[in-house]
This record gives structure tokens, sequence and C-alpha cells, in this order.
């Protein structure tokens, strides 16, 4: 497709999704469906849960989205008995319209993530799921994930993402019924405790599938810089130190991006705000997410939409991949995309900055990735060389712009071991290093390229890369500045191990 036929294709994207209620919008986004089906048939689908690390033949960075609500996402009429479930109180897509639009907006890859409550595990089984099926037949391009925004005991919302088997529906229904905060009715306290949590993480990582688990706007009830609400550092510690595996990192950008195009807040972060569309925790250098790494923990960040309703109608979204996606280094594949997501081999972006980035450390002739170990003998040389790639958009995004990268930081930091303090939210060794402009980048093909050495690394280490289109040193707090003048990406880390 020429330049000017892409530009044509987003603009009239970017007037479908305006303009197009439910309907409309399944009406003219139907020529997409079923279009190039490589595996329409269910019976014929790429890979369940069986992601191979050793085997990274095909795989390229791929687009996705693990927090997205549909109709399902309703409310629930206690009065009645049994409990009566209304569809669309709070979202309002079919799950195909998810699906189409996630298609639209480039993604390869999304989740049905739809909320819980009395009884909802029901729900989810004998209503949900089948329309799941459905949109898995219409609209094949997407690999579409099972799972839901779980009731985590103790603490917000999180991902419970299952891994694509024949039995998803019933290992999520086991789940949820047995430990999802409000399916019990009547309310049961017993299951809003962090002993619960940890059972609930236990369980989850002794199943033969193992799902994935990762929290939600993690700082949306912190009332201010470092105070935090429902999400704890203590919290976190203590569920990925019961389930490493399993409960894997947080939204590094949560979802409602598009609120202060309807006048409130980035995020539905009416406490203390987010910075460049990025939870606090994750933006603030040295904060909680660097003393999380600086313990040697593998956990991770993404950025997702959580669509409910489009800011076009009232709403405080943007459709899931319109502004932000989370890459995943994959073949297309559902359990590539589960091994990827499990082992770090992820960006994130917003207002798609970039759509490609490498972070690569070298040192005495081995290499490691985002997401993976280089170890260097401490009797050897221990300069070890950082290759940053990245690749831009190249056309426009969503909101019809061309964004550009002003500046990429290298961010380093020590791997210093657990810390006694549960409470920990500092890692005072971690740094901005290194700060790259356009005249510091070269061009090789489609791609950037940035180098930089890291001198005489003689402690357990990890670096990691992020970007952005505006001219802030550090990102500043939310207002009402649109999201599309203010944007960033991130890469997840890679380690260096000093033997």
């Amino acid at each position: 497709m020429q330049p000017e036929e892409t530009e044509r294709a987003q603009l009239s994207r970017r007037k479908l999704v305006k303009y197009a209620g439910i309907g409309a919008t399944l009406a003219a986004a139907s020529p997409l469906v079923g279009a190039s089906a490589a595996w329409a048939d269910e019976d014929r689908r790429p890979g369940d849960d069986t992601g191979d690390r050793g085997n990274s033949k095909n795989r390229v960075w791929r687009a996705g989205d693990h927090h997205v609500h549909s109709e399902y996402s309703g409310e629930f009429d206690t009065t009645k008995s049994p409990i009566v479930f209304h569809k669309g109180a709070d979202a309002v897509y079919p799950i195909v319209t998810n699906a189409i639009m996630a298609k639209n907006f480039g993604l390869t890859w999304a989740m049905c993530t739809d909320h819980g409550g009395p009884t909802h595990s029901k729900v989810n089984i004998e209503q949900a799921y089948p329309d799941l099926l459905r949109s898995r037949k219409l609209v094949p391009e997407v690999l579409q994930f099972w799972g839901m925004e779980f009731d985590a005991p103790s603490l917000d919302h999180h991902t419970l993402m299952i891994p694509r088997h024949d039995d998803e529906a019933k290992q999520l229904f086991e789940l949820e019924s047995r430990f999802a905060k409000y399916d019990a009715f009547p309310t049961d306290p017993a299951r809003d405790t962090e002993a619960k949590m940890v059972e609930f993480l236990k369980v989850a990582r002794g199943m033969p599938h193992k799902p994935l688990v990762i929290a939600h706007h993690a700082s949306r009830s912190a009332p201010g810089l470092g105070v935090y609400g429902q999400d704890t550092p203590r919290e976190f510690r203590n569920g990925n130190n019961a389930a490493p595996d399993v409960y894997i990192g947080f939204e590094g950008a949560p979802g409602h991006q598009a609120g202060p195009l309807n006048g409130g807040a980035r995020g539905g972060y009416g406490n203390h705000p987010t910075y460049g569309g990025f939870d606090q925790m994750t933006a603030r250098v040295g904060g909680l997410w660097d003393s999380l790494l600086g313990e040697g923990r593998r956990w991770w960040i993404t950025a997702t939409s959580d669509s409910h309703v489009h800011w076009t109608r009232g709403g405080s979204d943007f459709w899931p991949g319109e502004y932000s996606k989370t890459y995943v280094h994959a073949r297309q594949d559902y359990g590539d995309i589960m091994d990827g997501l499990r082992n770090g081999r992820i960006f994130v972006t917003t207002g798609d900055l970039i759509r490609n980035l490498d972070v690569t450390a070298k040192s005495q002739g081995k290499t490691a990735e985002v997401g993976e170990t280089i170890t260097v003998s401490r009797r050897s040389r221990t300069d070890v060389e950082i290759e940053i790639k990245f690749r831009p958009l190249g056309g426009v995004n969503g909101n019809g712009d061309r964004p550009e990268v002003r500046r990429v930081d290298l961010i380093v930091g020590q791997i210093t071991g657990p810390s006694a303090n549960l409470d920990a939210d500092t890692n005072p060794t971690t740094k901005v290093v290194a700060r790259f402009g356009p005249r510091d980048w070269r061009r090789q093909g489609e791609d950037y390229v940035i180098r930089h050495t890291l001198r005489n690394v003689e402690a357990d280490t990890y670096a990691r890369v992020r970007g952005t289109s505006t001219d802030e040193a550090e990102p500043l707090a939310d207002g009402l500045e649109s999201p599309w003048d203010d944007l960033w990406f991130y890469s997840n880390p890679v380690f260096v191990h000093v033997g």
C-alpha cells in the first residue's frame, strides 16, 4: 500500500470510530470480517499454551491489549432469585466489535476482560464465552484470549489471562467462582484478604495451564506520590513470591487515556495523576518499579485501553489499539504470546510513537535482549554495550498525526537482592545514564540505532529504555492536555549478571 493509500485508510478509519454506533461499526467493518482467514475453523487454531521459549523462529513484535471490556461488563439485580444479569450497564460493545476495532488499529491479539460480580462466573461460562467463540471465528486475524478483570482479594482489579486450551472456560470458572471476591452471594468477607490472594496465586501456579495475573491501574486509588491505595508494594512482593511465573507485573500505562478529551483525568486517576499517561509506580525513575527490578524480580509493565465506551460517545476510552499498545515479541500463536508476556519480551507505546523497539546488551561475545539476562565474568573487562534500535510509525496515527521521537533515555539500576523492607518503593541506584536526541542516532533501513557503552559493570545490573515526543526531561503530572500531545514509549529491562 502506498503512503497516500495508507493515509486515506487511516482517515476512513477515524471517520468510522467517530461517527459509528455499535450497529454501524459492525456494518461498516463487515468486509474485514473473515478476510484472509488463516484459521477460521477453531479446530485448526494456532498453538495453545505450549509456547516454546527456545524457539525464536518467526517472532516479531506483535501489538495487543490484555484489558478490554464488552457488554458483559453489566449489572446484577440481586433482588431476584436467581440473580438477574443485565448486559451493557458499564461497557457497551459486543465482543466481536472490540475484535474488529482491535484489528482496525493494528492489533494481532487481544483479551476480553469483563467485570465480575455476584455469580458472574456463571454469566461468563454460559453467556460471554459462547460469544467469544463466535468472535474468534468472525475475526480470526486477532488472537482473542479468554479471561476477566479479576476482583482480586484485598487489591484493585487485575487481569486474569487464561491460556488457550480446550478447557479454558472451565479453568476460568473454577478460579472466579472460588476466589473472585465479589462472586459469592451473599458477600463473603473471608474472600477479601491478602491470604486469599496468595492462596489464589498458589492454586493458579499449580494448574497444568498456568494463567497470567497483571495488576490494573495500580495507583488509581493512591492519594499522593509514594502514598498507595488498594495496591501496595508489600502485596506485589508477597504475590510475586508466591507465584513468580504467574503474577508478573502491572499496567505501566493504564487505560481510560481519552479522559481529558471529555474533561476528565487520564486513566481516571482522580486522586493523584498519571505522568505522561503512565502510573507513578512506573513513571518515577528509581520508584517502585525500579525497586522491584532492583531485587532481581522479573516484573513487567504493559499498556492497555480498558475500553468501555469510546470518548466520541461520551466515554473516556479509545478503542483497543487506537492509542495504547503492548507489543510482545512472539509468533502469531496463543502459546507464544503468553510466553512472551510471561518472560518480559514486551515494550509499550502510546499514540503509535514507535512500532518496533529492540534493546540489546552485548559483552564478552554474549548477547541478551529485553526480558533476558547476559552473564559476564568479573575476571574479564566488563564493559557492556547497549544497543537501542527503534522504528518510527512512518505514517499517521489514530489522530491523524505523524508522531516524532524527540528523545530517548537509557535508564540503568543495580540489582542488590531482596529487600528486608516489603514496603520499599525506591531504588537509589537507578539513574538516567544517557539522553539521546536525533543527532545521536543513525539510520539503518527503517530503524534508528543508538549505541552506548556501560563501563566497568561490576555488579548485577538492569537497563531499560524510554522515549518521548515531548521536551520534558521527566514526565510531568498530567492535567487536561490532549493525550495525543504527550506520547511515550517504555521497554522492559534487559539484565546483566556479573559472575
